[in-house]
């Protein structure tokens, strides 16, 4: 038995819970609410990516392409956990469509490495990959000459005498 939870474990993420609702509110283009059937509001956070904050560029955008997405629709949300603001984090699909993938396809998100060893591996090289495809063709913020990394625009607003934020790392090098 242990041998078999083993190998699942190391195939990629378990998933421990599942979550099915409507889409109710999309708060940013990384961050949706889902009202359940038992009329629980579940906020949830799209694992694995980074969307622009609100007041950067391209903030308005990816609220808007996932808006597009997922708003109104039924939703599943595949998750292992809760972060620490208590938001589930989970892989959100709308008809088998992976809204993280297709945030980060349309060149709209970053897949955030730093959480990429959560994902099963062939998630984890979707991701990659269709970050690779829309830089090459510079889709969304990859059509900005240095864009700034929503991690690296947190630091700096928290920072405000810090220096400006460098234009952003390939993903892969975090």
């Amino acid at each position: 038995m242990l041998v078999a939870l083993g190998a699942l474990l190391l195939a990629g993420r378990v998933s421990a819970d599942e979550l099915r609702g409507r889409v109710v509110a999309v708060a940013d283009g990384d961050t949706i609410t889902v009202l359940t059937s038992a009329h629980l509001r579940e906020r949830v956070r799209l694992a694995a990516i980074d969307a622009p904050e609100s007041r950067q560029p391209f903030g308005a955008a990816a609220k808007r392409h996932l808006s597009a997405l997922v708003f109104g629709a039924q939703v599943r949300v595949e998750y292992a956990k809760r972060d620490r603001y208590g938001r589930i984090v989970g892989r959100v699909l709308r008809d088998g469509q992976d809204a993280g993938l297709a945030q980060i396809e349309s060149g709209l998100a970053w897949h955030t490495l730093r959480y990429a060893r959560e994902q099963p591996s062939a998630e984890r090289s979707a991701y990659a990959q269709a970050e690779r495809a829309a830089r090459s063709a510079a889709l969304g913020l990859w059509a900005e000459p240095t864009p700034v990394a929503p991690w690296d625009w947190r630091a700096q607003r928290r920072q405000p005498d810090a220096p400006r934020a460098q234009p952003a790392r390939l993903s892969s090098t975090r």
